[in-house]
């Protein structure tokens, strides 16, 4: 695939998942390329009192930007949230953290009750590769690094929207699951980008003959 190619399903699946929202929702913006398609999207529909909150400055500024009414997150719940992806599986494991905002990104899908996931038709894989992205405590770094022999600090230590290090795992991913748990277990470790397919409600896949909608847990 070409690289404009790829831009026109980012924008695809962004304009189908900004269909989803409805008026009077509380909606959860993510981080990333797919998600800067779908923030015109919603802007072009006029929604109704519509509450946004954002996972980065990044998102909130544009969001802004397009006249979209974004707010703190203090809200228990919200109706549905849409993020990209960087990898997902047949079995809906994601791969997340590519722009180092996983850690929020984890907090708006929890408290969403429908989390979309949209993509592009390169980031379906058969299994879970290889870095897997981390936010770590600035405090103690060195030694959570002693942990993770495996990990390496991104280029320029760069950090989270909260200040943790970014920081990428490259071990075989060959248990999700089981590296999940061991990553929630290891002292300094805030997140790491393995979303469970748990989370997940929809994913929608651009591709050259429209987009797919995998509904997972209900609808």
């Amino acid at each position: 695939m070409t690289a404009s190619e790829i831009e026109a399903q980012k924008r695809a699946a962004a304009e189908a998942a900004a269909l989803l929202v409805e008026d009077g929702m509380k909606v959860g913006l993510g981080t990333g390329s797919t998600v800067a398609y779908l923030l015109p999207a919603l802007a072009e529909r006029a929604l109704r009192e519509v509450r946004y909150v954002s996972t980065s400055p990044r998102t909130e500024e544009a969001a802004r930007a397009l006249g979209l009414a974004v707010e703190p997150f203090a809200l228990a719940e919200l109706d549905i949230a849409i993020d990209g992806t960087d990898q997902v599986t047949p079995g809906n494991w994601l791969i997340k953290g590519g722009g180092g905002a996983h850690t929020r990104e984890r907090l708006v899908a929890a408290a969403a009750r429908r989390f979309v996931v949209i993509a592009s038709a390169d980031k379906p894989v058969q299994r879970l590769r290889a870095p897997l992205p981390l936010e770590l405590h600035a405090f103690g770094l060195e030694a959570t690094l002693a942990r993770l022999p495996e990990a390496t600090l991104r280029a320029g230590t760069p950090r989270s929207p909260d200040g943790g290090v970014i920081a990428d795992l490259h071990e075989p991913i060959d248990d999700p699951a089981a590296l999940a748990a061991r990553l929630d277990a290891t002292p300094g470790v805030v997140d790491h980008g393995l979303f469970p397919p748990s989370m997940v409600h929809d994913v929608l896949i651009a591709g050259t003959t429209g987009v797919e909608h995998r509904r997972t847990q209900g609808d």
